[in-house]
């Protein structure tokens, strides 16, 4: 099947809807999206958005605190649009109908690690991504320029003889037809790539679909070795790792071992508040000191009906699996949560490709450095997702033609993500480059992607593959730990040789690039 648009936006996040929402001054807009139209990271999204919004805040000091958490690595000009241009767009959706939680009429701020300020917008306690998420769809319902189109899996990206990219091949999974779809400029917002590895708080669709098409297709791809594992999954035998949010040892949730004792302050000064990656790190710490099995997240000194109220849907869950958090203290562990790297872009989400933008999680704009902020990554998306359709209308690229033969390709039902080789892929990334790596684990992870990766791969199963093995790649390559890439046998963080980014490109040994 063959269709043409002005736009083809590939994801229904807050970055692609905002995209979308933004393209749509200029031309019929698409929006694929692998399954249901909400289904996405932004959906899952618990603890909030970060914004210099408050009265005691300012936006320099949202600036200084995205920098101390990003390690050494963040590119200032990008953080500066982030934390500057951020309440513009907040403000933008809050008259768009989102609703943020607030009280005696005023919007109510908590604090999460790392950050210096209650700066932290949340909605219906902690579902501050499904009501984001909700308000977008909800206003981009009233654009006519925009059509969505549901359970539409992209499986690639379509270039000219020049290399420019114009158009994406997509399966319809309700009429199982392979259709092509071509249009002046492609917006990826897919998303992550937590299920990469076997534990993850990520969505089933977080598979890194937008980042191995890109790579694929020529994109330079940057900084893949940074991936921050949440500490807080709950870690339930028979349950998901759903996520415990970085709120709850905001508002006061303490970390304690199986004798009942808090340890954080061995490891951090900043205690349970200390960036994600630390915490992470000095739980494997701990249950390793321990020889046990088992760390907990403790709020029952907090008050029951606050705890109700704040988190309603946390506690609804951990109800669920037997845990009541205002009475019982929750089973918890590190699980794959976010990719601080992906396809490198400019601060308004160009590509190195013509006609490919990207923004959100899929891009690496520079913004989050070697460890992502707590509550930046829906602020990144809303920000960057209207920025990245400013530039497509700026840039204003005509439309190639269309060969003929392209058209003639037929569904060789070449698509599904193969179940066996996502357990044996994401097995060997959580072993051998998980949370804490050394270069006899990265080898051995190297190696064994490359056999996997020799047999007959559906498209999917190759995408998939791919951004695996970049990243494994790219944690073989940087020999320093610093902020979510710690290596056993480089402990210290080495400014001299590695204050850079690393680059991978099809074709190319990995490189260095210097930061903006």
């Amino acid at each position: 099947m063959y269709k043409e648009t002005d736009f083809v936006v590939v994801g229904s996040g807050i970055a692609g809807l905002r995209a979308a929402i933004g393209l749509s001054q200029g031309g019929e807009v698409i929006v694929l999206t692998k399954d249901r139209v909400s289904e996405s990271n932004t959906e899952y999204a618990q603890g909030g958005v970060a914004v210099a919004l408050s009265s005691d805040d300012q936006v320099d000091l949202h600036f200084q605190d995205t920098l101390e958490a990003g390690a050494g690595l963040c590119d200032k000009s990008a953080v500066k649009v982030l934390v500057e241009e951020g309440p513009k767009y907040v403000t933008e959706l809050i008259n768009w109908g989102t609703s943020f939680d607030t009280q005696e009429g005023k919007l109510l701020f908590t604090r999460e690690a790392a950050h210096s300020r209650h700066r932290i917008l949340h909605a219906h306690g902690d579902s501050t991504g499904r009501e984001i998420v909700r308000g977008l769809l909800a206003h981009s319902r009233t654009v006519p320029q925009i059509t969505i189109i549901p359970h539409a899996v992209t499986l690639d990206l379509i270039l000219s003889d020049g290399h420019q990219v114009i158009g994406v091949k997509y399966l319809d999974i309700e009429s199982n037809k392979l259709c092509y779809l071509y249009a002046k400029s492609v917006v990826l917002a897919t998303g992550g790539a937590g299920q990469i590895y076997s534990h993850t708080t990520n969505p089933e669709v977080a598979t890194g679909d937008g980042m191995g098409m890109a790579y694929k297709a020529g994109a330079r791809m940057c900084d893949m070795e940074f991936i921050q594992f949440h500490p807080t999954a709950l870690n339930v035998s028979g349950a998901p790792n759903f996520l415990l949010s970085e709120a709850m040892r905001g508002e006061g949730g303490y970390l304690i071992n199986s004798e009942g004792k808090r340890f954080m302050d061995k490891y951090d000064k900043r205690e349970e508040l200390a960036p994600r990656d630390i915490v992470s790190r000095a739980i494997v710490s701990e249950l390793r000191r321990s020889h046990s099995n088992q760390v907990y997240l403790d709020v029952t000194h907090l008050k029951s009906s606050y705890l109700r109220d704040r988190f309603p849907k946390i506690f609804l869950t951990c109800l669920k699996y037997n845990f009541d958090i205002t009475k019982d203290p929750i089973p918890v562990s590190p699980a794959a949560h976010y990719i601080m790297g992906g396809i490198r872009t400019d601060s308004f989400g160009r590509t190195s490709l013509i006609g490919l933008y990207a923004a959100g999680e899929v891009a690496s704009t520079g913004v989050h450095g070697a460890n992502r902020l707590a509550s930046n990554s829906l602020l990144e998306g809303l920000v960057f997702g209207a920025r990245v359709a400013e530039a497509i209308l700026t840039d204003n690229i005509e439309k190639v033609k269309i060969k003929t033969q392209e058209l003639a390709e037929t569904n060789d039902n070449n698509y599904p993500l193969d179940k066996n080789i996502r357990l044996k892929v994401s097995e060997i990334m959580w072993r051998y480059v998980g949370i804490i790596r050394s270069e006899t684990r990265l080898k051995t992870a190297i190696s064994q992607l490359k056999e996997i990766a020799k047999e007959p791969l559906s498209l999917l199963s190759r995408n998939y593959i791919e951004v695996a093995q970049m990243i494994a790649r790219a944690a073989h390559f940087r020999q320093e730990s610093r902020g979510g890439h710690y290596r056993e046998d480089y402990l210290m963080r080495d400014n001299e040789e590695w204050s850079c980014h690393t680059i991978d490109e099809l074709g190319k040994e990995l490189s260095k690039e210097l930061l903006t």
